[in-house]
Parts: structure tokens; C-alpha cells; sequence
């Protein structure tokens, strides 16, 4: 999968991450045959794979999930074709399909949503001196310290206070919004990847998000002041000590798609006064707002570039996913 698996004729293999998901969906169609059969089978079947798909259709599993899992399985048998050279072609009797394949204009930040989640970035962990609060006061900003740090208040202290007053969260928006981070490249962002002297990232190609190529991303200048005053503030916490990650959550831990979203991008956003309840507003929406910014103030192979999309063609739907070009349009034709 990683060195072939895409495209065997072209040896285009998988990112490592797209792999271990279809490795681990395999491992739950393994370990159902084994269950099913009573005994360990090493070369599963299109019969297997069709009566595991009768059963996921029993189950209250998301429909994209079942998809997904169907992915796997063609993947797998892909592999027996051309690894092991098997005449193995697999008709599912039920297909599964994922509805976020069908594109549709997804919920995405505006160009207000952007600069409100900058400022909100900018004034979020702004917490008054500990010595400067009445005992009344300091009891209040302790129980939002707390809810912040998802810690008891009774274990909130003054060096809590020191440290609120950060610019990892900043820093982490900043970046996210200029590169159209994915989340998953938030968790492997490292500090090597940062150019201050040029203003850019330098993403290698061994740590590239689903795809084979070194990437350089354009940084605004207010960003790089922002990285530069967060990669001196970042030395001298010692949970960074010998640790290649740019941030670390509280627990010492990479972030991933759920920390970014409930500790990061859903306190800055409620911070910034967007509507999360009534708008499908995810970590995502950052990476396709900054793709549909760039699509229109520039050009799609600049958007491509700046975003890390190996095919043009993942990036022609940001061409016309902005509502507000739409209207425009309509309003210039009879």
C-alpha cells in the first residue's frame, strides 16, 4: 500500500496515514472471518467480504463508515491481484456509499469569520496578573482557568495564570489560517518546518500530508512575528525539551483532530462569536476558506500550491464554492 498501493503501474503508493486506516479496518474483517469461521483464515474471500457487508447493513454504523470499510476490502483484493498475481474481482452485492464524496459547497469561514477568529486568537489566554486580582476576582478567572485547562479549581495556580498569557493558541490559528492546515498537520507540524528568516514553512516529504513532495507555504508577516515570539516562549517550557513537535497539548501530547477541535478551534471560534451551533463550522472550514480565498484572489494553482493539493483538480471545487461569488453572478445576468 505505501509504495504501490495507489497506482501500481506508476508505483504510487498510499500515505502512511491512509494507510494504517485501511490497515485498521482490515484488522475488524479479519477478526470478524476468524469469529465467523471459529478458526483463523489467512485468505479471506469476495463470499467473506459480501457476508460482511450483510452484516454491517444490520448494524447502526454511519453509511460512510460502511463505505469506507468497503474500501478497504477492494484494496485488499486489489493487492491479491497484483501482488499475488489472483484472478480476484469482487461485484459487492450491497454498495455502500460515503455522501461527502458527492460535492457540496461546504460551510466554510468568510472573510469576517477569518478576521474574527485572528482577533480572537490574539486576545484568547489574555489572563490579568495574578497579583493584581482582588481574592474575589482571582476566585472567578481560577473557574475559567479551569474550564480552559480542563483541570479541578482547586488545582489552578499562579503559574497557571503565568502561562495562559501564551502565543501557542495565536501561533496555532495563525498558521492554520495562512496554510489551510489540515488537522492532521497540525499534529505533525514541527518546529524544523519553520523558515523565519524567509517567512515560510518548509514541509519535508516524509512528513507531507497525502502526498510525496517537500512543500514551501507562504507565511503572512504578522505570522511570522507570532512564530517567532511563540518558538522563544516554546524553549523555554521543558515539555519541549528534545521534542521535534511545534505544539503539545497540556498532557505533553501531539494534538489530533479532537484536541484541535475541542481545546483550539471550538474555544477561539466561541471566542470569536461564531454561530457553532446553527453553522457545520470544523477544523476544516479554516483549510477551505483558505483555499476559496486564494482561488479568488489569486488563482488555482497558487490555492493548489498553498494548500498541498497534489491533483489541480482538488482544487477547482473551491473555484466556485464562495455563495457570495455566486450571487454576484446571478445578479449580473438577465
Amino acid at each position: 500500500m505505501l509504495n504501490l498501493g495507489k497506482n501500481p503501474r506508476k508505483a504510487e503508493g498510499y500515505s502512511h496515514s491512509t494507510v494504517e486506516n485501511h490497515m485498521n479496518r482490515l484488522d475488524l474483517f479479519y477478526r470478524w472471518v476468524w469469529e465467523q469461521e471459529e478458526r483463523f483464515v489467512q485468505d479471506l474471500t469476495t463470499e467473506h467480504a459480501d457476508r460482511w457487508m450483510r452484516d454491517l447493513a444490520t448494524k447502526d454504523v454511519k453509511e460512510s463508515t460502511k463505505c469506507h470499510y468497503q474500501k478497504a476490502v477492494k484494496i485488499l483484493f486489489k493487492w491479491q491481484r497484483e501482488a499475488r498475481n489472483r484472478d480476484v474481482e469482487w461485484d459487492p452485492e450491497i454498495e455502500y456509499s460515503d455522501p461527502s464524496t458527492t460535492y457540496q459547497p461546504r460551510e466554510y469561514l468568510t472573510e469576517e469569520d477569518r478576521r474574527a477568529m485572528r482577533e480572537a486568537a490574539m486576545s484568547y489566554g489574555s489572563i490579568p496578573h495574578y497579583n493584581g486580582l482582588s481574592p474575589e476576582e482571582r476566585s472567578r478567572w481560577k473557574t475559567h482557568l479551569a474550564q480552559r485547562l480542563q483541570k479541578p479549581v482547586e488545582e489552578v495556580t499562579k503559574q497557571d495564570f503565568h502561562q495562559a498569557n501564551s502565543f501557542k493558541y495565536t501561533s496555532m490559528i495563525y498558521v492554520a489560517l495562512d496554510a489551510g492546515f489540515r488537522p492532521v498537520e497540525v499534529k505533525r507540524a514541527n518546529i524544523q518546518w519553520v523558515d523565519l528568516d524567509n517567512g515560510v514553512l518548509r514541509i519535508p516529504e516524509d512528513e507531507s500530508s497525502k502526498s510525496r513532495e517537500n512543500w514551501i507555504v507562504a507565511l503572512k508577516p504578522e505570522t511570522v512575528s507570532i512564530l517567532k515570539k511563540w518558538k522563544e516562549e516554546r524553549s523555554a517550557k521543558p515539555k519541549y525539551d528534545g521534542r521535534d513537535a511545534l505544539w503539545l497539548t497540556q498532557q505533553e501530547n501531539r494534538y489530533n483532530k479532537d484536541s484541535f477541535r475541542r481545546s483550539v478551534f471550538h474555544k477561539i471560534a466561541e471566542e470569536a462569536g461564531l454561530d457553532l451551533e446553527n453553522r457545520d463550522l470544523t477544523p476544516y472550514s479554516i483549510r477551505h476558506s483558505t483555499a476559496t480565498m486564494i482561488a479568488k484572489e489569486a488563482d488555482l494553482a497558487t490555492a493548489a500550491k498553498q494548500c498541498r493539493h497534489k491533483s489541480k483538480q482538488t482544487t477547482q471545487k473551491y473555484a466556485h464554492s464562495s455563495v457570495d461569488r455566486q450571487e454576484d453572478a446571478v445578479n449580473k445576468i438577465d
